[in-house]
């Protein structure tokens, strides 16, 4: 094995949230494989997605940067020519120059649909799905098992170098954890070579109920304890401005399925784990086992993301490199824009310039501390968090109105103990509000302190200069 630099698997869900595995002891759901690696892991109790919603975030993920930096402010989807710029420098990019092998398998959702420039493409992509062919809008990842956006988890396809749509009939993760296995078999034969794998994760992500019997059934006895914070309202709302009709029975059923497809995670965690063990390639190789962001899950009478509540921003991350990270639980806040120049800083590469985000490598080198403990509000960090108007009836609706969408939604901080949100709402003409959460003391978020102005609290004043100082870095219109 070379003493080199260390190889990388980055393992990531879609719509996994930060309490929905066994560690963290808040939603009951079996995660025996996870729990075991936790306890070799540095854990993140503090971890957020910046963006909660797929394509910004696997933007920022990707570049270091805030998703008004790279434009992918919403999803890559039909109607709207968003995608990630081929000209961005990301990590792939980074990695495949320093000499890795780099490998993308699973869901990419940064490319535009194909349906955006032509009705019938010959890959057969519908809809927000695209064929990435090969070239600089990979950034760097040579081996590609890989489609756009396609949630049938039983049947998914695939494409590697070709538009020829790979057709499958097995559970989606199950089946991107053959091709992850291997993807490694073969980096076994040229150890000499570090490698860089990326696997993505689509469930737990909607629909809910695609998902295997045999992980159904873990939960078809178990007593279901909801969190605090659920209302079962009838209907509730998708971040979309869907609604989800069923009542309680209906997110019952949906949040029992939705703990199924994490412990389906878990079985093929493990598989790749024991892939990892079995080439001889524990030692110097750094595991990363996260997600894009989290689900609501009927969180004050909300469904999926793009929301500010810790179950939206609310991400597991979890980061394992033997003998060289100290096993235990930090409160050190990361964010989405952090984990590139943090990954590249422990491999022991430069850090491109243009990475907005913060090298944490050290602190992550460091002991492991306890989680929960409390700082000084005037000398701590900050996560920046935003959401913009997505939907095409709103983004038409401003349209209309002769304003920018972009210059709406939602922009907020989130430091260890307080979140500070300032929200224009997703429809023109919603009135502004400024809530501030005490998340020590009100955990579940259920009592904001509701501001007219930022200067009527002090940490909200604290907040909000630095919110101010984050929207001018990026060119951010949003006004405070």
């Amino acid at each position: 094995m070379s003493s080199g630099r260390p190889n990388i698997i980055y393992v990531f869900a879609d719509q996994w949230r930060r309490g929905a595995i066994g560690c963290m002891k808040q939603d009951p759901v079996i995660t025996p494989v996870m729990d075991r690696f936790a306890l070799e892991s540095r854990v993140f109790t503090q971890a957020v997605s910046c963006t909660p919603l797929c394509s910004p975030h696997r933007a920022s993920l990707m570049s270091g940067r805030y998703a008004m930096s790279t434009g992918v402010y919403t999803n890559c989807k039909l109607g709207e020519g968003i995608m990630l710029s081929p000209d961005e420098v990301c990590i792939g990019d980074v990695l495949k120059r320093e000499g890795y092998a780099t490998g993308y398998i699973g869901k990419w959702h940064l490319d535009l649909p194909e349906q955006n420039v032509e009705q019938e493409p010959a890959s057969g992509a519908r809809h927000w799905d695209a064929y990435t062919p090969p070239g600089p809008k990979r950034h760097g990842f040579d081996f590609w098992y890989s489609y756009g956006a396609y949630d049938q988890h039983l049947e998914p396809h695939y494409w590697t170098d070709s538009p020829d749509m790979i057709k499958v009939r097995q559970w989606s993760p199950e089946h991107e954890t053959d091709v992850a296995l291997q993807f490694l078999e073969e980096r076994s034969r040229s150890k000499e070579q570090p490698f860089a794998l990326f696997v993505s994760w689509n469930p737990p992500h909607s629909p809910y109920e695609l998902v295997p019997e045999r992980y159904r059934e873990l939960y078809e006895e178990l007593p279901l304890q909801l969190r605090p914070n659920v209302s079962a309202i009838d209907p509730l709302q998708v971040h979309t401005g869907e609604t989800v009709p069923g009542g309680a029975d209906r997110l019952h059923r949906m949040t029992k399925d939705y703990y199924a497809a994490v412990s389906g995670l878990d079985e093929q965690f493990g598989r790749l784990l024991e892939g990892l063990r079995r080439h001889g390639f524990d030692d110097n190789t750094i595991v990363v086992l996260t997600s894009d962001h989290g689900e609501l899950l009927g969180s004050h009478g909300l469904m999926a993301k793009h929301s500010w509540h810790e179950e939206s921003i609310g991400i597991p991350f979890l980061i394992r490199w033997p003998e060289r990270i100290a096993p235990g639980t930090t409160d050190e806040l990361l964010n989405t824009v952090d984990i590139m120049p943090t990954l590249l800083s422990l491999c022991g590469l430069d850090v491109p310039d243009t990475v907005q985000g913060e090298d944490l490598s050290a602190a992550i080198r460091r002991n492991a501390e306890s989680s929960g403990i409390v700082h000084d509000e005037r000398c701590e960090r900050y996560a920046y968090i935003s959401a913009f108007p997505g939907r095409k009836e709103a983004i038409d609706a401003y349209r209309a109105a002769g304003l920018d969408n972009r210059r709406y939604g939602w922009r907020g901080m989130r430091s260890q103990r307080y979140t500070y949100v300032v929200n224009k709402g997703y429809a023109p003409g919603e009135a502004t509000e400024r809530l501030l959460y005490d998340l020590e003391r009100d955990p579940h978020q259920l009592k904001p302190l509701k501001l007219d102005k930022a200067e009527a609290h002090p940490v909200a004043e604290r907040m909000e200069r630095e919110l101010a100082r984050r929207l001018k870095e990026t060119n951010d219109e949003f006004t405070l």
